[in-house]
Order: C-alpha cells, then structure tokens, then sequence
C-alpha cells in the first residue's frame, strides 16, 4: 500500500502521532540527554518503511504540535497514536502493525539513549505512548 491510499489529513495525523511521539520522549528524556533521546528516536522514525513511512517522510512539516509543556503535546499526540492505528486498520490491518511497531522502535531508541534503564519519567511516558497505540 502506497501512502496515496491515505488522504492528506490521515498522512498528517500519521505524522503528528509520530513526531509527537519523539517530542514527548524527549521531553521525558531530560533526566538523562533529552538531544540524544530526540536523535536516536528521530532516526528510528527515519528508517520507518510503508505507507507509514511515506506519512512520515513526504509530509515532514505535516505534523501538528503545539504546545508549552508535555502536557499540551500530549493532549495533541496520544489522541493522535489512538486516531492512526484506526486510520490504518481501516486501510490495511498490516500497515497499522507496521505503525505499532515503529512506535515501539521509537520508545526502544528513547530508552536505549539513557546509561542503564530509562529514568521514570521517560518510562512513564513510555507507558502512555505505548497504552494510546495499543487503545
């Protein structure tokens, strides 16, 4: 499936979940490096294939994040990771796998950036990504 399947307004809501998901890593990263938590996280969305991939690379200021503090981000984002799997699904149950587990490479970067296990905010927020995908 080719992201022409997918309508500009799906693509961006793709794309908000996805980036949104590396914003809100990284802002639960900044017990450890917050930068490094963003770079490894962004370079796993980059190596996302797919239809989602497409969403996410053809449409790199498609993404819709504002906010102050994590917690605005967040009423955008986790919104957003729920809305995606249910675009997707309805498109091609494969692509919406292929989305989970591009979340999950995400979250696994995230955590890989930290000496040792994440710190508990970033784990928290793991939590919550991981809970509004799997909603």
């Amino acid at each position: 499936m080719s992201n022409t399947a997918l309508s500009t307004a799906d693509q961006t809501t793709v794309a908000t979940a996805a980036w949104g998901t590396v914003t809100l890593l990284s802002i639960a990263g900044i017990a450890g490096s917050a930068h490094k938590v963003a770079t490894d996280a962004s370079l796993a969305l980059n190596a996302t294939t797919g239809a989602v991939g497409h969403a996410i690379a053809d449409n790199p200021k498609a993404a819709k994040i504002k906010g102050k503090n994590a917690a605005d981000i967040a009423d955008q984002v986790l919104p957003a990771l729920t809305e995606s799997v249910r675009i997707l699904e309805a498109h091609d149950p494969a692509e919406a796998e292929n989305f989970r587990n591009t979340i999950t490479v995400v979250i696994d970067a995230a955590n890989r950036a930290h000496k040792g296990e994440p710190s508990p905010t970033l784990a928290e927020m793991a939590r919550k990504v991981t809970e509004a995908v799997n909603a």
